[in-house]
């Protein structure tokens, strides 16, 4: 569907406008789309990335401060992203034995096994994307999206 239909706007001022509205109302889409399959078991996409991360460098142990340097939001306040984790049960933070000012977070089994979970179906999304978007249009968005970001 075309942006002018998805929010009844029939004019934008300029490309430029449109594709701001465009971005913003697909990155919306985005995370709505992926965040359903992760509203069953009380995450938001800001949860599952930080799981990723950690899953990402297990089993060495991560700080907070290298979660939130490559979190996709930046906005998000990681403390309280690993309070909710570490009270799921996903992951476990301890004091660091070389620096006691700095916690050590590590991924459990039962966040594992969570990330095992949701692996099909965020792979079933994918493979929408697939569908829709050809390997060398996916590649030229992409390299678009950079090109804007400077």
């Amino acid at each position: 569907m075309r942006i002018e239909q998805a929010i009844n706007q029939r004019k934008f001022r300029d490309e430029h406008h449109k594709v701001v509205v465009n971005l913003l109302y697909t990155g919306n889409w985005l995370r709505d789309a992926l965040g359903a399959n992760l509203k069953a078991h009380g995450l938001l996409p800001q949860h599952y990335n930080a799981l990723r991360i950690i899953r990402g460098r297990h089993p060495e142990p991560l700080s907070a401060g290298s979660i939130k340097e490559v979190m996709l939001d930046k906005a998000s306040d990681v403390t309280r992203l690993l309070d909710k984790l570490e009270k799921l049960n996903f992951i476990q933070r301890r004091l660091c034995p070389h620096n006691r000012r700095k916690m050590d977070i590590n991924i459990t089994t039962q966040g594992l096994q969570l990330l095992d979970q949701l692996d099909e179906p965020m792979d079933d999304f994918y493979k929408d994307l697939v569908e829709r978007l050809t390997e060398d249009e996916a590649m030229k968005l992409s390299d678009l999206l950079d090109k804007m970001r400077g």
